[in-house]
């Protein structure tokens, strides 16, 4: 499916290399005014170009068709379009027959039947992102308007760790520093390392994973819900949606399970007459309910599955065993643009709950 939420709900359409990609929006607020070159900005750190990403070229201009007057919400859905202008389909013409190594190809053919669009990954592709980051944008500037602010970093590439974000977290300066870089990293000099992991992959026709850390702050105490409904749940099926995401974890995480009880467990106490934890071990939700503490989570990225080096793949018309060395424009680390979207889906999971 390709809808997400309840209160609003966000769907995405249209392929990569098809006439436009979109978003509907259901259930926004009307009569809220959407600052357009904060949106525009928000885009273009998603948007492709530049020396460590894909070298396709489009500027992600969204075209809202409805749900908006003068740039105001009208309650209405809002619906908004991105016209793709630097498609090059030929690259993906012996796709249709030989599926690429780790990508939705061969079980879409299955499920599908083989009609599905190949060029760019079809609706499979990354680019469907820019239209949800479109639907993200917007729902963080609503949520900033209620205090709640959510920022992210590359925590790590091909090994390399960037400083992390402290699970205290409330300096709201540290929380959107990376954003403001061209490449969203907290230390500079980490940055630098990651980029030559990058650059060696790439000229050995090859890519690297990474993995993105986001925080949300100033979402109170007592949202969310139990079992099926509880907050871990609901970002992680918007993580999830992301492609390339193929792990996720929260506060500690996969650590906490090498810790003892009294040293991951987050004492209570009084400070300045609100409750709060003295460590934050349980990064922000407790039985699938906000504690109050910031909220705070990393996503795996797995390394972007089309490579120039030689791999063996499968002729689903001849039903041989064949090479294949793919061509094209691809990233050779898809975490390097993958902060803003991975804030863009937080927006989605929590904006039901508070919007």
């Amino acid at each position: 499916m390709s809808f997400y939420g309840d209160k609003i709900r966000i769907s995405v359409f249209g392929e990569s290399h098809g006439e436009a990609i979109g978003t509907v929006i259901e259930g926004l607020p009307a009569g809220f005014r959407i600052d357009m070159e904060k949106l525009g900005d928000f885009l273009k750190r998603r948007a492709p170009g530049g020396k460590y990403t894909t070298k396709r070229k489009e500027a992600d201009e969204p075209k809202f068709i409805s749900g908006l007057m003068d740039g105001v919400t009208t309650g209405a859905p809002l619906t908004a379009l991105i016209y793709n202008t630097n498609t090059r389909s030929g690259d993906y013409a012996k796709l249709k027959e030989i599926p690429r190594p780790s990508h939705a190809d061969y079980p879409a053919y299955v499920k599908f039947g083989g009609f599905n669009d190949i060029r760019g990954g079809g609706h499979f592709s990354a680019r469907i992102t820019a239209p949800l980051c479109i639907a993200g944008g917007i729902l963080l500037q609503m949520l900033e308007e209620k205090g709640i602010h959510i920022g992210s970093h590359i925590y790590e590439i091909a090994g390399v760790p960037d400083e992390a974000f402290d699970p205290m977290l409330c300096d709201l300066e540290k929380l959107h520093a990376a954003g403001k870089k061209d490449f969203a990293v907290l230390d500079d000099d980490a940055g630098e390392k990651m980029k030559e992991k990058i650059a060696s992959a790439a000229l050995a026709g090859d890519s690297v994973g990474g993995i993105i850390e986001c925080a949300i702050l100033g979402l109170p105490a007592g949202l969310g819900d139990t079992l099926f409904s509880g907050l871990e749940g609901m970002i992680a099926q918007a993580v999830f949606a992301i492609p390339a995401v193929k792990g996720l974890e929260f506060g500690a995480g996969f650590a906490a399970a090498r810790k003892m009880g009294s040293e991951n467990n987050d004492p209570y106490a009084y400070i300045d007459g609100e409750v709060k934890t003295l460590s934050n071990n349980a990064g922000g939700i407790l039985g699938g309910i906000s504690t109050g503490m910031p909220i705070i989570f990393r996503a795996a990225f797995k390394p972007t599955p089309s490579i120039a080096k030689e791999q063996n793949s499968i002729n689903l018309a001849s039903k041989e065993n064949v090479k294949l060395a793919i061509t094209g424009r691809h990233d050779p680390c898809v975490a390097v643009r993958a902060a803003a979207i991975v804030e863009a889906v937080a927006a989605a999971a929590i904006a039901g709950l508070v919007l």
